[in-house]
């Protein structure tokens, strides 16, 4: 384990607590409720997961594929799913008081619906059904249209909290 610069001799694995990036730590109010109240976040971020676990469920039964053919479902969920944390990044970062929004949207909600290890079943799925070609485009469609819709979400969410300043 290497030193935090300004430190010591110990790590900060030894020395510090779990950290909660919504959390200031220059704050000793909210150190100090991050460490009487780790049960708020876990299950904030239980309840969100179950709820994306179950959406992402939903659009696996409403857009069913066979082995071989593109995995739409797959492919809709992740890019929407990254669409969503563009929004949810700005949204965080003008509510920085929410302490619960990020786990729960974030690592919860998002995170149970979102899927990327599925999408690299998918490709593999793909490529033993001897579809190379659709293997690719569903393995770079994915990837792109996730990073573009990252971009679109941060930049569709930072318009609307600019109208709203108005």
């Amino acid at each position: 384990m290497s030193t935090e610069p300004g430190r010591t001799g110990a790590t900060a694995a030894q020395t510090d607590p779990p950290v909660d990036p919504d959390v200031d730590l220059r704050s000793p109010g909210q150190v100090r409720e991050l460490a009487r109240r780790p049960w708020a976040v876990i299950g904030a971020i239980a309840a969100g997961g179950a709820i994306g676990a179950t959406a992402r469920h939903a659009a696996d039964v409403l857009l069913p594929h066979a082995p071989g053919q593109l995995p739409l479902s797959t492919l809709l969920v992740n890019v929407s799913g990254a669409l969503l944390i563009g929004v949810l990044m700005v949204v965080v970062e003008a509510r920085p008081g929410s302490r619960l929004l990020r786990p729960f949207l974030g690592t919860g909600v998002l995170g149970g619906y979102t899927t990327f290890s599925t999408h690299v079943v998918d490709v593999q799925h793909l490529l033993e059904a001897g579809r190379p070609g659709w293997a690719l485009l569903y393995l770079g469609g994915t990837l792109f249209g996730a990073l573009a819709a990252v971009a679109a979400g941060v930049a569709a969410a930072e318009a609307v909290l600019r109208k709203g300043k108005r």
